[in-house]
C-alpha cells in the first residue's frame, strides 16, 4: 500500500476530522441548553395536537426531510412508538414548482406555512447562513399565525434570530461542519422528545403518551 500521507487532498481530510472534532467538544457546552428547550417547545406542541414543519435549502433541506421522517416514522427500533406529526415543506415538486412560477422561490415555504400552520404548531428551519429570504418569510409568516419560530444556524448571529423563538447556534465558521452538526442536534432533539413524551417503558407501545413531563 501507498504512503497514505501522499494521497492528494489527505491533509485536507485530517484537518476537517480535527475541526469535527474540535466542534462536537464545543457543541457539549454551548448547544446542551438550547437543545433542550427546542425539544421541551416540540414536546409541548405534539401533546398538545400540534405538528412540527421543518424547512431548508439545499443540503438542509435534505437534512428537514431527514427530521421530519424520524418524528414521523421513528428513529430507532427500540422504541416502537406511534407516529409524531412532522412534516417536511421541502418534498412536494408540483406545489415548489407552481409557488415559484407564481410567486417567486422566495415564498415557497411562506405560502405552505399559510395553509398548513395552526396556533401552536412550531416551525424548525436549518440554514448555514440564516439569510435566505425564503426562510425568512416563512418564519414572518409563522410568528403571524402564532406558530413557534425555532431556526437551527452557525455561529455567528443571523437575520433568523430576532424572528426565531429558539436559535441554535453551531460553533464553527464551516458550512460543511454546522450541517454536520445540525444532523447530530436533530436526531438529539428527536431522542429527547420520544424521552418527554413516551413512558422509559413504553417499548413496543404505539399510544401511550406520558401525561406528568412538565414542559415550559
Amino acid at each position: 500500500m501507498n504512503d497514505i500521507r501522499l494521497v492528494p487532498g489527505v491533509d485536507k481530510l485530517q484537518q476537517a476530522i480535527n475541526e469535527a472534532a474540535e466542534m462536537h467538544s464545543k457543541m457539549a457546552s454551548s448547544c446542551f441548553t438550547d437543545i433542550v428547550a427546542i425539544a421541551e417547545r416540540c414536546a409541548r406542541a405534539l401533546k398538545l395536537g400540534g405538528k412540527l414543519l421543518f424547512c431548508g435549502n439545499g443540503g438542509s433541506a435534505a437534512e428537514s426531510q431527514h427530521f421530519a421522517t424520524e418524528f414521523a416514522v421513528r428513529l430507532t427500533a427500540q422504541r416502537d412508538r406511534r407516529a409524531l406529526a412532522a412534516l417536511a415543506l421541502t418534498t412536494d415538486t408540483s406545489l415548489l414548482t407552481a409557488c415559484s412560477n407564481d410567486y417567486g422561490f422566495d415564498h415557497v415555504f411562506s405560502r405552505q406555512i399559510e395553509a398548513l400552520m395552526q396556533p401552536g404548531d412550531v416551525l424548525i428551519m436549518l440554514s448555514t447562513s440564516g439569510k435566505s429570504p425564503n426562510l425568512i418569510n416563512a418564519a414572518h409568516a409563522a410568528k403571524r399565525l402564532s406558530g413557534t419560530v425555532i431556526s437551527f444556524v452557525g455561529e455567528k448571529e443571523t437575520p433568523l434570530d430576532p424572528l426565531s423563538d429558539h436559535v441554535l447556534h453551531i460553533p464553527s465558521p464551516s458550512g460543511q461542519r454546522v450541517q454536520e452538526a445540525h444532523l447530530i442536534c436533530g436526531h438529539m432533539l428527536v431522542e429527547l422528545v420520544e424521552d418527554m413524551l413516551f413512558a422509559p417503558d413504553d417499548i413496543g407501545s404505539r399510544n401511550h403518551l406520558q401525561t406528568n413531563h412538565p414542559t415550559a
